[in-house]
């Protein structure tokens, strides 16, 4: 005997075997969400992507952003929040990021805009050269990215990110912002110390 579907709730259907898309599925309480996996060998979910900027010398985020998932949304958030942390700078920035972001693309798009790429180089066909690697300023660049990781972690585990009670794009990026910025509060007893 079939159980009874809910109201609100997506229709009970045997997907096994099927491919979930954003086509196929989608959230009753956020038409805003989408699908996503994160790495291979894990499950997709519904959910949006936050993004952040951060300086490396202090860890403190400077520029925030919350889009919905796709495969080139971190990309494109990543040339927003340059654009809007330096409109017209003149001065030479740099930008660590970890090796999903070592696309020919993007590193042009980034040098474009006056940002040398400290991006961590795939092991097969790397957009990144020996121009950026040869440099002292590139190794500290990769050593110091991976300080983003403690930003989220403090939003999901403290902040409260890790399933948001908000609904929309709009809300949840309101609300990823705070969070980055609290984030910054936290840390500033012990940079003031230091």
């Amino acid at each position: 005997m079939p159980r009874p579907t809910r109201r609100n709730r997506n229709a009970e259907v045997d997907f096994k075997g099927e491919k979930r898309t954003n086509a196929t599925h989608a959230s009753t309480t956020d038409p805003d969400a989408r699908l996503y996996k994160k790495s291979p060998g894990t499950g997709a979910i519904l959910c949006f992507m936050g993004h952040a900027l951060m300086e490396n010398r202090s860890g403190l985020i400077v520029q925030g952003d919350l889009t919905q998932t796709d495969g080139h949304a971190e990309r494109r958030a990543a040339l927003d929040m340059i654009h809007r942390h330096s409109p017209g700078s003149t001065r030479q920035l740099t930008l660590g990021a970890d090796k999903g972001f070592d696309a020919a693309e993007f590193v042009a798009d980034l040098r474009q805009a006056c940002v040398t790429p400290h991006v961590a180089q795939k092991s097969r066909y790397s957009a990144i050269d020996g121009r950026t690697t040869r440099h002292e300023g590139y190794a500290l660049s990769i050593k110091h990215r991976k300080r983003i990781e403690e930003a989220f972690g403090w939003a999901k585990t403290i902040g409260g990110m890790a399933q948001t009670v908000y609904r929309g794009v709009e809300r949840v990026r309101s609300r990823f912002i705070l969070t980055m910025a609290a984030n910054n509060l936290a840390r500033l007893p012990r940079l003031l110390a230091a």
